[in-house]
């Protein structure tokens, strides 16, 4: 598995935390996210991963920034895109499982590192369901898109 990372300055730290536990279960991480404190543009790193993700480049991406709105609106963007902005692993694993999001965000000032790997584990380990009635949506999801 691939995933594309990405984050601005006020996820730096969480990315670091997010990404050692992900190359820790042998998964393929690139990194896009910026690797400093100082200030930067959030829709610059949620848009090099969304790309990332569309192209085939890696199989998932995650995107965190200080709320994970911001990053995930610049990722969302991106045509084939679908993030979700999660705060509690619930909510990660129904995102994969009904509507088969392929990018994950969250907030690095509102989640702390610990429920930041709970998060990314529920995402990682749910399937996509595939029913009818998820194909459906999802098909109208991508309509929406142009």
């Amino acid at each position: 598995m691939r995933i594309a990372i990405g984050n601005d300055h006020a996820g730096v730290e969480m990315k670091n935390i997010v990404k050692a536990h992900l190359e820790e279960k042998g998964i393929e991480v690139t990194d896009f996210g910026c690797s400093t404190s100082q200030s930067c543009d959030y829709p610059v790193y949620g848009e090099k991963v969304g790309k990332a993700v569309a192209l085939g480049e890696a199989d998932l991406g995650i995107v965190i920034c200080g709320t994970g709105v911001g990053i995930s609106m610049a990722a969302g963007k991106v045509k084939g895109v679908r993030v979700c902005v999660c705060s509690e692993p619930c909510t990660a694993r129904l995102s994969k499982m009904h509507n088969n999001s392929n990018v994950l965000a969250f907030g690095a000032r509102i989640i702390g590192a610990e429920m930041a790997l709970m998060i990314t584990d529920a995402w990682l380990d749910a399937e996509y369901e595939g029913s009818e009635r998820h194909e459906r949506r999802i098909r109208m999801l991508m309509e929406l898109e142009g």
